[in-house]
């Protein structure tokens, strides 16, 4: 008998695969553009270059951004088995990229006047890791 056996048929956690040299390449750069020029489909690149456009004042260009981040990551989080729901755990650190996009896309969302992307964004953060919306919101 599994003691651990999900008995409520939840989905289990999806955890994206991690890419070093595109983790690296973004740690060490002053600026994300040529990063995510190099690695597309890398959603933390695109998710600090959203963040930075909105502290820049630019929530146009930030949603530019996040709606990438969050596209790409949505492609990476289907090729690992994600069915369209559950947990996308915050502390697994190749998850951040896709949970920052889609933060930075519901904060640029609000901030061009579309409320009701803004939170269905902040609803799919919450569902997917409450402690990645406490953690951006906090």
């Amino acid at each position: 008998m599994n003691l651990h056996q999900n008995l409520l048929n939840e989905p289990p956690e999806t955890r994206l695969p991690d890419d070093p040299e595109a983790r690296e390449a973004l740690a060490s750069a002053d600026d994300p553009t040529p990063v995510a020029g190099r690695f597309p489909s890398y959603s933390a690149a695109w998710a600090r270059l959203a963040e930075l456009a909105l502290a820049d004042g630019q929530p146009v260009t930030a949603y530019a951004y996040a709606r990438t981040g969050y596209h790409r990551g949505l492609d990476q989080l289907r090729r690992s088995g994600w069915k369209g729901h559950g947990p996308i755990p915050w502390e697994h650190a190749p998850n951040q990229g896709f949970l920052r996009a889609l933060h930075a896309l519901s904060r640029a969302s609000e901030r061009i006047g579309d409320a009701e992307e803004a939170e269905r964004c902040a609803t799919f953060l919450r569902d997917s890791s409450p402690e990645a919306a406490e953690a951006l919101d906090g």
